[in-house]
């Protein structure tokens, strides 16, 4: 007698956090469908709703908490996973009762998981770990040891969790998507958390990323965003410091991409050669946005070393400076933390020198606060909230006036935008949203283009002349048809 297969389970997927959580959720989410569990956007209605969690800061963690509840609003059975259930583990569980918590580890397993959460079959959750502790110190040892492990495919969970982008399932539409180059992190930021639980750095192999990238250019993918926890060490374990200069003009040559970027640089690690090819000095057609996504932190060099980080006002202005020699219309983001420990305000004083010449186009304030397991929670020079707050509100406000006004020095230059959102209907025929190469796709403002073609598309790029600025968003006019969406 055959029997008769059960109905398929629905999961909603929801994502905190970066674009890193992004693309695990969508690795998570071909794991569900090849599983037989069927992918639904509403948590009303699913069986199982995967709350991917960030755990990176304070208000992060909130916003992870309050998702996992209002999860629970939906009647479904709600699984934690993520940077936040890895972190906290068992005592995340303990805190929302709501919740089954699993960790990194139960990802190459995801389906089996969720199929004990519905049957009601009881599952430990994990006690968290070092697991920077999991592969030797030496980054060039780690390829051996993963491939003894059985290579860096699903059996590499200790290195990178749960990876398998042969099924990955696309969750967002549009024309850009993220493309992971390693995970992990071996530098040791005082207020940093990150390295305990995504471990020690390992690379993707180029040929994996490679086929990656031209499997999400076969789903409509026209922009690259290369993320890591810190991409310019890219390929060190590989035994290789310059995979990254190498691997740039190979994703630009990849049929369909019509941009790459890369996401998540430390100023310290960017070597002369890796910036001079993101700033095109090689050619590639233009394909490779200059586009300077720079971890400064902060620019006092005195707070910089408690912070134990690198460089200072005077160092980050010349790494601007060389890549605006080269590539005029460049573009700059980075974030900046106000009241870490023994902050003064002379330092202050010096990241507000640094935010006016350096002229970025896009910089996110942070308040400092205690993360668990960091040694800045134990350096003396605490500041009281309210001088944080403070702080915060100031740069906050100076950042938005010096950013529109950066804006409004791009009055008249040309840009390249790619195509995302027709507001034709709304706005007027041939009125298209999109973003130039200086504006990462979710973080950055956005460029709204007239003018353009009646048969334009999403994804295709289109030549055009910025004639007006709304804060730091602009406003051109196109002034070429829209190139093919295959590439130039």
């Amino acid at each position: 007698m055959t029997a008769t297969p059960r109905p398929a389970r629905t999961v909603a997927v929801v994502t905190l956090g970066c674009a890193r959580n992004e693309v695990d959720s969508e690795e998570l989410a071909g794991r569900l469908a090849a599983d037989g569990y069927e992918l639904v956007e509403d948590a009303d209605g699913a069986d199982a709703v995967l709350v991917n969690t960030c755990g990176f800061i304070e208000t992060a963690k909130k916003d992870s908490v309050d998702a996992i509840l209002a999860a629970t609003d939906s009647g479904a059975s709600v699984v934690a996973v993520g940077c936040m259930a890895e972190r906290y583990g068992s005592e995340l569980a303990g805190a929302l009762p709501e919740a089954t918590v699993l960790g990194f580890d139960d990802y190459a397993a995801i389906g089996e998981r969720l199929d004990d959460v519905l049957t009601g079959r009881p599952l430990v959750p994990h006690t968290p770990r070092d697991r920077r502790t999991l592969l030797p110190i030496s980054p060039v040892q780690r390829s051996a040891v993963l491939a003894g492990a059985g290579g860096r495919g699903e059996d590499s969970a200790p290195a990178i969790p749960g990876h398998d982008w042969l099924r990955r399932r696309r969750l967002a539409s549009g024309p850009t998507a993220a493309l992971k180059l390693a995970s992990g992190c071996d530098r040791r930021c005082a207020f940093c958390a990150i390295p305990t639980f995504r471990g020690a750095f390992v690379s993707r192999p180029p040929a994996e990323v490679l086929s990656e990238a031209a499997w999400l250019a076969s789903q409509g993918v026209r922009e690259l965003v290369l993320v890591s926890e810190n991409s310019t060490s890219y390929g060190k374990d590989l035994g290789d410091l310059r995979s990254l200069e190498k691997l740039l003009p190979q994703l630009a040559a990849v049929e369909g991409i019509v941009r790459v970027r890369v996401a998540y640089l430390q100023p310290a690690e960017l070597r002369p050669g890796l910036l001079e090819v993101i700033a095109g000095a090689g050619g590639h057609g233009g394909v490779i946005a200059p586009y300077f996504d720079l971890s400064f932190q902060h620019s006092s060099p005195t707070l910089l070393r408690r912070m134990r980080r690198f460089g200072g006002t005077d160092d980050f202005l010349r790494i601007i400076e060389r890549a605006r020699s080269l590539a005029p219309g460049a573009g700059f983001r980075t974030n900046v933390i106000l009241g870490f420990p023994g902050e003064t305000e002379d330092d202050v004083a010096e990241l507000e020198r640094f935010l006016t010449e350096g002229r970025l186009d896009a910089v996110g304030v942070f308040g400092y606060s205690d993360e668990e397991g960091t040694e800045a929670m134990r350096l003396a020079g605490k500041l009281a909230q309210h001088e944080i707050d403070a702080r915060v509100r100031r740069i906050t406000d100076l950042v938005e006036e010096l950013t529109a006004q950066r804006a409004e020095d791009r009055i008249g230059e040309r840009v390249e935008v790619l195509l995302t959102e027709d507001l034709s209907a709304t706005e007027g025929p041939g009125t298209w949203l999109g973003h130039a190469g200086h504006q990462d796709p979710d973080a950055d403002g956005t460029t709204t283009v007239t003018g353009v073609p009646a048969d334009a598309v999403d994804g295709r790029l289109v030549d055009a002349e910025v004639v007006d600025t709304e804060g730091v968003d602009l406003v051109a006019r196109a002034l070429v048809p829209a190139a093919a969406p295959a590439g130039r």
